[in-house]
């Protein structure tokens, strides 16, 4: 008899935190078992629609949507559409029949593995951030696997099914292959300056940027250092504008960083939000990272992730509401202290866990009764 083909369904999204980390899974699971058929499921409208096609894998909408923290009608609109979105996770499950559904984190993780539960199909959990949301504590029950990046999870999920694994990063970050000087001469960074890259995401972060914004005076006093400021699509226009009328020749402006590898390599401390993704990206190129917390967030993760690297002195951490104030200030003393910078380089180093897509696809292969060797 023919053996049939290994079939799994992916899903979550909403965020590049959780769409990437997806996309490398898969990629991991392909890399294992290349005869692998395996299908995304996202929310409609969010950007792994146009994300995992461009990564060569099949994308199914549900039309879900988060609910509103304030009670407002909308949350009508969005019971509906769960209930919607439940239906239709259903149907798709019960159409592809997985031998395993896999769930990220995002809207439309929910309604699959939900789906998949009631159909005894194992189902894994990927929880990126050190506080276990609502959505995946209630998933967890049915789990068979959870895998997470942070220790102490056990608050959260049975200690039982805990694997921690870290967070599946772009392979070009787990192994840097480039130089400092590679990246220098691509940003335009003479020999002997000191470098700061500043990150908000990929749509942009406003705190971030009002306080670079609020800072130029400060940036313009220090020409040895030289800023790589990435301020997301939603801003690059008003801060280019901003620039035009007061210029600083050490501003180094994009609106998105095609190569971060490059952006990492060449830089000696980093301004972040701390987002799950981005964190287990700083462990693993070992920078000295200041992370401004978005409170703009469900259950005000991002603060949790930061504090957990924090209690390591591996990290700075300025609230979100300071950092106008003092976050320039924070980078210069950080960028003038070797020592400091050495310390929180070495501490944020060991908390980096390499190979987390394959160690996380080898679980995905296990619950799917094929067992294989970690190289």
């Amino acid at each position: 008899m023919e053996k049939s083909r290994l079939r799994i369904i992916i899903s979550g999204g909403g965020t590049g935190g959780h769409i990437f980390p997806a996309i490398s899974i898969a990629n991991a699971i392909r890399e294992l078992e290349p005869d692998v058929d395996i299908l995304f499921v996202g929310a409609e409208g969010r950007m792994e629609m146009d994300k995992v096609p461009q990564a060569g894998y099949r994308i199914v909408g549900l039309p879900i949507a988060g609910f509103s923290r304030s009670l407002t009608l909308r949350n009508i609109w969005v019971i509906y559409k769960l209930i919607k979105s439940l239906f239709k996770a259903n149907q798709i499950v019960k159409d592809f029949k997985p031998q395993v559904a896999v769930g990220v984190g995002g809207y439309a993780s929910g309604p699959v593995l939900k789906a998949a539960q009631r159909k005894g199909i194992p189902t894994l959990i990927q929880e990126q951030n050190s506080y276990a949301g609502v959505t995946n504590k209630l998933l967890a029950k049915k789990a068979k696997a959870i895998c997470v990046a942070y220790e102490g999870m056990e608050k959260y999920f049975p200690a039982e099914k805990i694997m921690l694994t870290g967070n599946p990063v772009r392979q070009d970050i787990e192994n840097l292959s480039v130089t400092r000087n590679q990246g220098q001469e691509y940003f335009g960074v003479e020999a002997g300056k000191k470098v700061l890259l500043v990150l908000g995401g990929s749509l942009g972060a406003h705190t971030i940027n009002q306080s670079l914004m609020a800072s130029l005076h400060l940036i313009k006093a220090r020409p040895d250092i030289v800023v790589i400021w990435q301020t997301g699509k939603l801003y690059y226009q008003t801060v280019k504008e901003a620039l035009s009328n007061n210029p600083v020749e050490n501003i180094r402006l994009y609106d998105f960083i095609a190569r971060m590898d490059l952006a990492y390599i060449s830089t000696d401390i980093i301004i972040s939000r701390a987002g799950a993704g981005t964190i287990s990206e700083l462990c693993l190129v070992a920078k000295p990272c200041i992370l401004i917390p978005s409170p703009n967030v469900a259950e005000d993760h991002q603060t949790r992730n930061a504090q957990a690297l924090v209690s390591c002195d591996a990290a700075k951490m300025i609230p979100d509401c300071q950092a106008k104030e003092n976050l320039v200030k924070a980078a210069w003393e950080l960028l003038d202290n070797p020592a400091e910078q050495k310390k929180l380089s070495e501490n944020i180093a060991r908390l980096a866990l390499r190979n987390s897509a394959t160690t996380i696809a080898l679980e995905v292969l296990k619950l799917a009764g094929i067992e294989k060797v970690k190289n």
